[in-house]
């Protein structure tokens, strides 16, 4: 695994108004040097990380060499959001996870971006779901700064349907006495459909156990989980997919996305059940009466909002036309 690198940020003030005197970013680099090459921005999904490529990485098959963003053609940047654990230390982790919002890990990503890596801008800026409502926050807040902006699985604001589910995680976290492990459950079950159970499992059992597979699937998940995640990292991750929303104080979604420079990518899975296709095909719908450069793609898939890492080669056709020049 690459060096995990950090910087210092001094005396934050979250969107709460609560003081940070001292936050540790962390980061990873891949690719070209910095500086000599365009920068690609990946911001990581709920349970992901900064180790976006390599053996390891959870999106390696879109991230290395001779992948779809090419890392002997890009400088990619990954940070960790603070709080995830990712090798992390025990003061790294954030307890007050109700004190932070989505806009205050864009504005520290982006502060990191500007003053610490010192990038006068950005060729791309990609984000899955959770990473990519706060890609678009972090578009919000540096509306020229970017020059693609790339939203894979994710929306500009949460839903009341994501909203209502994060309740539904937060009494777990609070009230189970397994609280990582059987939110997970729960989280599963939101990634992935009906039909994509179905096709997997056919209601067979697991025999030694006389459990359904279903369920030995579940529970495999929520144990897996529980042993590589911590508690407060799932509740401000919880807290930061909920509080989602790029026009909060700041006017109407056209009033904010209009000072935007960068070309626009959306792409949805047409069975995601979590964050829901037709929620992207409005945007882009308004997007576009605006006359703002989008486009606009859909995984075909039964597997829900996880397909953006299953279906690897609808979603690498999609990104090409960003990314192979």
């Amino acid at each position: 695994m690459l060096d995990i690198l950090h910087y210092d940020l001094l005396d934050f003030v979250t969107s709460y108004g609560v003081r940070i005197p001292s936050l540790r970013v962390t980061y990873q680099l891949f690719g070209k040097p910095l500086g000599t090459a365009p920068v690609v921005v990946v911001n990581h999904a709920f349970t992901g990380n900064s180790q976006v490529a390599g053996e390891n990485g959870w999106w390696a098959e879109a991230i290395g060499t001779a992948k779809v963003i090419n890392t002997d053609t890009y400088t990619v940047v990954a940070f960790n959001i603070p709080g995830n654990g990712f090798h992390a230390c025990e003061e790294d982790m954030i307890t007050n996870y109700q004190h932070w919002a989505a806009v205050d890990v864009a504005r520290l990503f982006n502060i990191a971006l500007k003053e610490h890596l010192g990038l006068n801008s950005v060729f791309a800026l990609v984000g899955c779901s959770l990473g990519g409502g706060i890609a678009w926050e972090m578009a919000a807040l540096a509306p020229d700064y970017f020059q693609q902006l790339v939203i894979v699985a994710a929306d500009w604001k949460a839903t009341d349907w994501i909203i209502g589910n994060c309740l539904l995680q937060e009494q777990i976290l609070k009230n189970s006495t397994h609280p990582l492990h059987d939110a997970r459950l729960h989280a599963m079950l939101c990634y992935r459909t009906p039909q994509s159970l179905k096709m997997k499992f056919e209601r067979t059992t697991h025999l030694p156990t006389q459990l359904y597979n279903v369920e030995s699937w579940l529970l495999h998940h929520g144990e897996k989980l529980n042993k590589r995640f911590s508690l407060s990292a799932y509740k401000l991750m919880n807290q930061l997919v909920k509080t989602i929303d790029i026009s909060k104080d700041r006017g109407s979604f056209a009033e904010v996305v209009a000072p935007i420079t960068a070309h626009i990518t959306i792409v949805s899975t047409d069975s995601d059940l979590y964050f829901v296709p037709q929620e992207n095909r409005d945007t882009v719908a308004e997007l576009r009466e605006m006359g703002k450069p989008v486009d606009y793609y859909e995984i075909h898939s039964v597997h829900g909002h996880d397909a953006f890492l299953i279906e690897h080669k609808q979603l690498e056709q999609f990104l090409k036309k960003v990314f192979v020049r």
